[in-house]
């Protein structure tokens, strides 16, 4: 998934930052309000990972923001006050999730990840294609019985492939998925990528290409 983080606690942006991208996502981060606005405006996130005390703009404001357009981000709204109505006021604003702090990374990672099976259609548990074999759950992929073992990209990269069910998919929209907004649009690393991934999938190639149209698997 592609998400942003808006936490003014740069340390604790960066720690969750860490873990996310651990765990093969595309991620951003902003420390507040104004900047995560503007991130949203410019970008095609999956989830926003919403402090709710953000300095310039309140996280209360970023959400009531959202929950008024038609397509949005999934939100998990993280504060520092776990009360009962805390949480049913952060929920009545539009948040789909609410976690207090101090919080669990590990029931974090689960929440990003129940939200993310919410924001698109529901996969199942293994995902096949071509004679590929990907279970979502340990990130592993597998060809005609052999595993494949790929990095984050090149995982990430395979997942928007498959999940596409044999449409194409721009370079465009690989590096909006499985890159951050660090990473410069005019750069090779998507063929790269593509490159790599096929060798490691090996014969006979799977991966189909059209210049100036994506990649795909047919």
């Amino acid at each position: 998934m592609r998400i942003l983080i808006a936490e003014d606690e740069r340390m604790l942006a960066d720690a969750v930052a860490t873990r996310l991208r651990a765990a093969a996502h595309a991620v951003d981060v902003v420390g507040d309000g104004a900047s995560a606005l503007e991130h949203l405006d410019v970008n095609d996130y999956d989830l926003l990972v919403l402090d709710r005390d953000l300095p310039i703009v309140h996280g209360d404001d970023v959400c009531r923001a959202l929950a008024a357009e038609d397509e949005r981000p999934r939100i998990l709204m993280l504060t520092a006050s776990g009360t009962v109505e805390d949480r049913v006021r952060g929920l009545s604003l539009g948040a789909d999730d609410y976690l207090p702090k101090p919080f669990a990374f590990a029931e974090l990672e689960a929440r990003v990840a129940a939200l993310g099976r919410r924001a698109r259609a529901a996969a199942p548990p293994l995902l096949e294609r071509a004679g590929i074999r990907v279970d979502p759950h340990r990130r592993e992929v597998v060809r005609d019985g052999r595993y494949v073992p790929l990095s984050k990209k090149e995982y990430a990269v395979l997942m928007e492939l498959i999940l596409a069910r044999g449409g194409w998919v721009s370079a465009e929209q690989l590096l909006e998925k499985a890159w951050d907004e660090n990473i410069d649009p005019f750069t090779g690393v998507v063929r790269v990528t593509i490159l790599k991934l096929r060798r490691k999938l090996g014969d006979p190639p799977l991966i189909e290409t059209q210049p100036g149209v994506g990649y795909r698997i047919p």
